[in-house]
């Protein structure tokens, strides 16, 4: 993103599920699926306003609530209800790869250590 680029370890994001976070000043929220393989990661700014996400408890489906709208989203980062139902946030393009070979063409990678 913007020339900067963030590595997310595998066991970060089992442990978090949702990680809220930035890389090169783009808000984004990267996610992990219930089959702990799918990661998606998506842009968090909606028109001019970044959304404030906090993952809601549903272990069948997860879905994320925007506080300051009380709009509701799912893993495919489209708004499923509230003022902004219908709105699909942008997708950012991942490549799940292992460290070592991903550290030889990217060395400046910083790394999400949470």
């Amino acid at each position: 993103m913007n020339g900067k680029a963030k590595a997310y370890p595998v066991a970060s994001l089992k442990k978090n599920r949702a990680i809220i976070d930035s890389v090169g000043n783009v808000p984004l929220l990267v996610l992990l699926g219930e089959d702990n393989l799918t990661v998606r990661a998506f842009e968090t700014e909606v028109g001019e306003n970044v959304l404030d996400l906090y993952v809601k408890s549903n272990p069948s489906a997860p879905r994320f609530l925007d506080v300051n709208t009380g709009s509701e989203w799912n893993f495919e980062g489209t708004a499923v209800s509230g003022p902004l139902a219908g709105k699909q946030l942008r997708k950012i393009p991942i490549l799940k790869d292992y460290w070592f070979d991903w550290k030889n063409y990217h060395p400046d990678t910083t790394v999400y250590l949470r």
